[in-house]
């Protein structure tokens, strides 16, 4: 059954009107039909069957006929770096780790950052269409670009993976789960964090990683490390 997505609470014997996009995507591109039902998430833990009441191309009417509710995971895999130069990158990145099941990606300037601006709606977009193709029901939170410095008076202490030799660092691997089930990590920039960044980092109880030995682009670390956290926290 087709996968669509509308960001509200969904009640069963309800009618609504599906988002312009995704009315579109039904009556144009699939060209489906009065009557034929169709799967709805909200990216907040609900999945609903519906059936096409008015196929109208911008705001194709539906009526849920049932809904089901998926509980959360009982940890957070919450992923921060810096966007890489190329934003076809770091949407390539926000696409695999919502497969994944990342549940929330926070983008952090730092002083060697190359990209100082992002186009978060269309991440959220990419986001959105990867949830639909993985058959999850949670939606990864996408939060706005901001300073290091900011991205720790929010979140401490965090996991910092890092190729410097100025810090002594733990396998990623090695942790336990207790350690990692709500621990924020912090991929380093292309061309790694500077060592003031990395004196500012020293406190607040937080770990210093590396994530095997070689070196890896800012894109490829950051969906390791996922995919180290998940294998990990649903062991």
């Amino acid at each position: 059954m087709r996968i669509f997505y509308h960001p509200i609470t969904f009640e069963q014997s309800m009618h609504c009107v599906l988002p312009e996009d995704e009315s579109k995507h039904i009556c144009k591109v699939l060209r489906m039909q009065n009557g034929e039902s169709i799967a709805l998430v909200n990216g907040k833990g609900t999945e609903a069957i519906a059936m096409i009441i008015e196929n109208h191309p911008k705001k194709c009417l539906i009526e849920i006929q049932s809904v089901k509710e998926f509980n959360k995971e009982n940890f957070h895999i919450h992923i921060a770096l810096a966007p890489t130069k190329n934003m076809d990158r770091t949407e390539w990145l926000v696409e695999k780790m919502t497969e994944l099941g990342v549940h929330e990606i926070s983008f952090i300037l730092t002083s060697q950052s190359e990209r100082k601006n992002i186009k978060l709606e269309r991440l959220e977009k990419i986001a959105v269409s990867a949830m639909k193709q993985s058959k999850r029901y949670f939606l990864p939170t996408l939060n706005p670009l901001i300073s290091l410095r900011d991205f720790f008076e929010l979140h401490s202490p965090c996991g910092i993976a890092h190729c410097s030799e100025l810090t002594k660092k733990q396998n990623i691997s090695k942790l336990t789960k207790e350690q990692i089930k709500n621990l924020p990590i912090i991929i380093g920039p292309e061309g790694d964090f500077t060592s003031e960044e990395i004196n500012m980092m020293q406190k607040n109880e937080n770990l210093f990683l590396h994530l095997g030995n070689t070196r890896l682009r800012t894109e490829t670390a950051a969906l390791y490390a996922c995919a180290i956290l998940k294998s990990k926290l649903e062991e």
